[in-house]
This record gives structure tokens, C-alpha cells and sequence, in this order.
């Protein structure tokens, strides 16, 4: 991965009460807020860890929209020089499923949802949290997603899947842009500063 290499993290923060499962742990909370919204930051960030741009979106909390707001967080950027999009787990902001497939066909390069813990799958979490349409909706994005498949990174195992690319460029990708640690740089910077801002909003 050349140095100057660009990929767009994305990753959110909400304020929740009890975590949910999920693909990644990170990625889901329950909310007694009736009406809550996940932040949502954009990271670009260079292969060197050179950060080279920020934006922020928000989605429903239990909502059906984070594929759209993804797409619309990478639009407002504008950045033609960013080769590539991470986006931490599948299943951001309590089960709002993200269609990484409809994602790389929009944006126009390749999508690869990276998340950092073993799973059985969302499955049986889809139906105990959502039946009728809600449910199908989920259940329809989440089989047609592309399969997870484990990536070694200096010494830690990450599950990635890819849209786009094929699975070998798609392990470069997550090692080139993972200089130290087990946690690409572009996804490691976007949650910070998504944490960041819930906070500064006052959660």
C-alpha cells in the first residue's frame, strides 16, 4: 500500500443504556431515548496515519437508514482520491443494517465492513428484536451480504467483508491501512472523533 494511499473509516457513537448483540460489540446499544440518533464520522485517513479529512452524519437508532447516511457522509467530501471505504461492523446504531453491496455500487469503489470479534451470526438476534417487515428488511440485507472472512493483522484476527474487491485485495487493504495494533487506522480515528462529537452535542 503506498503511503498516500486513501481510504474513507467510518464508525458511530450513541448513548445507550445496555448493549445488544451483534457482529461486533461495539456496534449496538438499546436506548431508552425514545427517538435517538447514532453519530456517524467519516475518517480519511492515508495509509502513512496522515488524517486528511472529517465529516459527521447521523442515522436512527433501530432505523433503516445508515446505508443512505453512509453514502451521503461519503458525498459530502467529495474526495476522489479515496480509494476505499471501511466501515466498522454491519450492523451500526442497534441493527441498522448496512447494505455494503448497494454501498460500492453508489460510491463507485470497493466497501469493506470490518469488525473485531468472532460471531455465530445476527440471525437469532434479528428475531427476537424485530418481526413482520422490520425483520424481513434486516433479514434480506444481512444474507445477501457478502461473507465474513477472518483476516490476520500483526498478530490479532479481524472478520472482514468485501464488495467490490476481491477477498486478497481486501486483506491488503485492512493490513496496509492497519499500521500497529489490530484496528484499521481509518476506522480507529473515525470512532474517536465520533465519540467526540456525541459527547460535545451533550449525548
Amino acid at each position: 500500500m503506498k503511503p498516500g494511499s486513501r481510504a474513507l473509516g467510518v464508525a458511530e457513537s450513541y448513548s445507550g443504556a445496555a448493549r445488544a448483540p451483534t457482529d461486533d460489540a461495539d456496534d449496538a446499544y438499546s436506548s431508552t431515548d425514545p427517538s435517538p440518533e447514532s453519530v456517524l464520522c467519516g475518517a480519511v485517513v492515508r495509509a502513512d496515519r496522515v488524517v486528511d479529512g472529517l465529516a459527521f452524519e447521523t442515522c436512527a437508532v433501530g432505523g433503516d437508514d445508515a446505508t443512505d447516511a453512509i453514502a451521503s457522509l461519503s458525498a459530502s467530501l467529495g474526495r476522489e482520491d479515496v480509494r476505499y471505504l471501511l466501515v466498522s461492523g454491519i450492523a451500526p446504531a442497534w441493527f441498522n443494517l448496512v447494505d455494503i453491496d448497494r454501498l460500492a455500487a453508489t460510491l463507485d469503489r470497493p466497501v469493506l465492513s470490518v469488525s473485531f470479534e468472532e460471531s455465530e451470526g445476527l440471525e437469532p438476534a434479528l428475531s427476537e428484536q424485530f418481526s413482520g417487515a422490520a425483520f424481513d428488511r434486516r433479514l434480506a440485507i444481512y444474507r445477501a451480504a457478502p461473507p465474513r472472512r477472518p483476516v490476520e493483522v500483526n498478530g490479532e484476527t479481524v472478520f472482514v467483508r468485501a464488495a467490490g474487491c476481491d477477498d486478497d485485495e481486501a486483506a491488503r487493504v485492512v493490513r496496509g491501512f492497519t499500521p500497529s495494533g489490530g484496528r484499521p487506522e481509518p476506522i480507529r480515528v473515525a470512532r474517536l472523533a465520533a465519540r467526540a462529537a456525541r459527547r460535545f452535542a451533550g449525548d
